[in-house]
């Protein structure tokens, strides 16, 4: 039995696909489980009014495959950002929050992956970033009544692509419901491939990581990229991270209309779980 778990980014595969096939290509790759995305997008924000019926099918779904859904990545706050200055807008995003939460609460669901920005479409300014931590702490609040873990990621701006700066947020509200679940590839570009302050880095979040994306970046790209082809050093990123008794990682990596899609996702589990067990074995 492996003393990890190794889970696959929904949007690897086709969107084409349900979410039962979906889970059972990933078991069939060699996966974990799966973490389910809710992004910008109208179709995958239509996911937080799923129905009473549509739970109890996915539950089922999750059931009759043997794999789970055991994190969900929310990146629709790019579109509804919390820390906008239009209070329309802040609504919309604290809508999408606690929905996001309950939808978490009812499937099982332990942890969400919020994005870290205090807008992304505007300017990043003073008062975008008071507004941000004030519905974060608001966010947080709904998060600890359903026990719902919320978790920062790392993201490519420079708001919250690093681990301090996502402690910052951390050390404010000191709740047990807000944590970090660091992208190593962000991160990576953040510091321009100086791994030693990528460790320095990932290690300052020691005690408050639940998770980490395992992702591959170079220079100015952050997605789209295989693993093996950028400048990610995943032994010394997992090194950081296992240290400090992280144990749960997704590979995030897209479906790009590969026909070989399905090799690619066999090929990911391979390449991602060498890394994770050398460093384990060490």
């Amino acid at each position: 039995m492996n003393s990890y778990r190794l889970g696959l980014y929904e949007k690897s595969m086709p969107n084409t696909l349900g979410i039962k096939e979906k889970l059972r290509l990933a078991k069939k790759a060699g996966f974990d489980f799966i973490e389910l995305s809710i992004d910008e997008s109208e179709e995958k924000l239509s996911r937080l009014d799923f129905s009473y019926n549509d739970i109890k099918t996915i539950k089922k779904d999750m059931e009759d495959t043997g794999i789970y859904i055991q994190s969900i990545c929310l990146s629709g706050h790019r579109k509804y950002p919390l820390g906008s200055l239009e209070p329309v807008m802040q609504e919309k995003s604290l809508e999408i929050m606690e929905k996001a939460i309950k939808l978490a609460y009812k499937l099982g669901i332990r942890y969400i992956q919020i994005a870290g920005y205090d807008t992304y479409y505007d300017t990043s300014t003073e008062k975008t970033k008071m507004i941000f931590l004030e519905n974060l702490i608001k966010s947080v609040e709904i998060a600890s009544t359903y026990g719902v873990i919320i978790a920062f990621e790392t993201m490519e701006t420079p708001f919250m692509n690093t681990t301090e700066k996502a402690m910052f947020y951390i050390n404010q509200i000191k709740s047990p419901y807000l944590k970090i679940y660091p992208d190593i590839g962000n991160i990576t570009n953040a510091f321009e491939a100086n791994h030693i302050e990528v460790i320095k880095d990932l290690s300052k979040g020691k005690g408050h990581v639940v998770a980490a994306h395992l992702k591959e970046t170079k220079p100015g790209h952050f997605r789209n990229l295989s693993f093996g082809e950028g400048h990610t050093d995943y032994n010394a990123c997992l090194t950081a991270l296992i240290n400090q008794g992280v144990r749960l990682f997704v590979g995030e990596f897209w479906y790009l209309g590969e026909d070989h899609w399905e090799e690619k996702i066999v090929a990911a589990n391979l390449f991602l779980r060498k890394h994770i067990e050398e460093v384990m074995n060490k």
